[in-house]
């Protein structure tokens, strides 16, 4: 990884010396270079993100989340493969297409470069540096050099339009730029209902490529993240998830502490803790080897936390584990002189546990 990053670094440099370059004397510095560097950043560098952040990977309040949402993610995909492809097409091709072609090509061009700043808003401020920023530098050069190259044929006469679209299109190819770049960018919301209507075919919505975007977490415009307010990375338990039901269903008692965030605390998580506080005290081999096969269900209920989540099923959950509470809290008053003080005690802070084990202390000595 340091020396993909280390390699980016360079192509990057490149880019950005072939960018300034090319915009005081309008011409390649790395010309014999440029395709190399035009197929590491624009081809090679974006699928091995992806590869590396998003693909494969789901939504996850807890590790790597996806960069696209799972959902939605082929239409960002679909759109990535649009640009570059037309990208690698102004860049190969020995002649102009005609004007309602080539205001197609710009258009794409200029959507290319809005895509990657978006994404570079969406994703972290390193990669979109050494990464999506030459991108859109390299994107510039070629849209620059395509302009270039039809207002010269335009001067020379040469650049022939037949029909009426096409004579309005070299009209528009033929413009200022302060007149031509916005109804460029305009011209991109038509191609982004063609490419969503091809995408319904698949399965996608009209909106998925903007939700590709918004329903992730942790990222620039994810939208998602009032998800991972109550989740409790490595403590995703089935008797945490009964605790956050219907209120008259589960009846949660008061908050409580656990890894330094707060959790819903109802009698069941209360004496279920407090049972396994007994059992590893009592019973230390016997509490390892139990902690260690339920760590698998809270690591299962972690994977597909958003199915746990949803409070119906949290409280078929609850009553599935009535019969296991009812064992819990005989074992705890058949064993325990004050059984309630060990469950009232569950999930407090240090600070409060230690005030009630003093308070205990100094009554038993009255």
């Amino acid at each position: 990884m340091p020396l993909f990053v280390l390699l980016l670094f360079f192509f990057g440099i490149l880019a950005a010396l072939d960018f300034i370059y090319y915009f005081i004397k309008h011409k390649r510095y790395f010309k014999s270079f440029a395709y190399v560097n035009e197929f590491v950043l624009v081809l090679l560098y974006p699928w091995l993100y992806l590869l590396i952040q998003d693909i494969g990977t789901e939504n996850d309040c807890c590790a790597t989340s996806a960069v696209f949402s799972p959902e939605h993610r082929l239409s960002a995909y679909f759109f990535i493969i649009l640009c570059t492809l037309t990208f690698f097409y102004v860049a190969f091709r020995e002649r102009l297409a005609p004007p309602l072609i080539e205001v197609l090509v710009n258009a794409l061009l200029l959507a290319g470069i809005i895509f990657n700043i978006v994404l570079g808003y969406h994703i972290d401020l390193f990669f979109f540096l050494i990464g999506n920023l030459p991108i859109i530098l390299l994107f510039l050069i070629r849209l620059a050099e395509n302009q270039r190259k039809v207002k010269d044929l335009i001067l020379k006469e040469e650049y022939k339009a037949n029909g009426m679209l096409n004579h309005w299109a070299a009209l528009l190819l033929g413009s200022q730029a302060l007149i031509k770049y916005p109804i460029l960018v305009l011209l991109c919301l038509p191609i982004l209902f063609l490419a969503a209507s091809i995408l319904l075919l698949f399965g996608q919505q009209p909106d998925s490529i903007i939700r590709s975007f918004t329903d992730t977490y942790k990222h620039g415009l994810s939208q998602l993240d009032y998800e991972c307010e109550n989740v409790m990375c490595g403590g995703h338990y089935l008797c945490s998830v009964a605790a956050n039901g219907h209120v008259k269903a589960v009846k949660p008692e008061r908050l409580g502490v656990r890894n330094g965030g707060t959790i819903v605390c109802n009698r069941q998580l209360l004496i279920s803790n407090a049972f396994e506080e007994l059992i590893q005290m009592k019973l230390p081999k016997v509490h390892h080897l139990i902690r260690k096969n339920y760590n698998q269900v809270g690591r299962f209920i972690h994977k597909y936390y958003g199915i746990f989540e949803h409070k119906f099923f949290a409280d078929l959950i609850y009553f599935l584990m009535k019969p296991l509470e009812f064992l819990f809290w005989v074992i705890l008053y058949a064993t325990e002189r004050n059984p309630e003080n060990r469950i009232a005690q569950q999930y407090l802070s240090v600070e409060d546990r230690n005030q009630i084990r003093f308070e205990l202390k100094r009554d038993t000595k009255k």
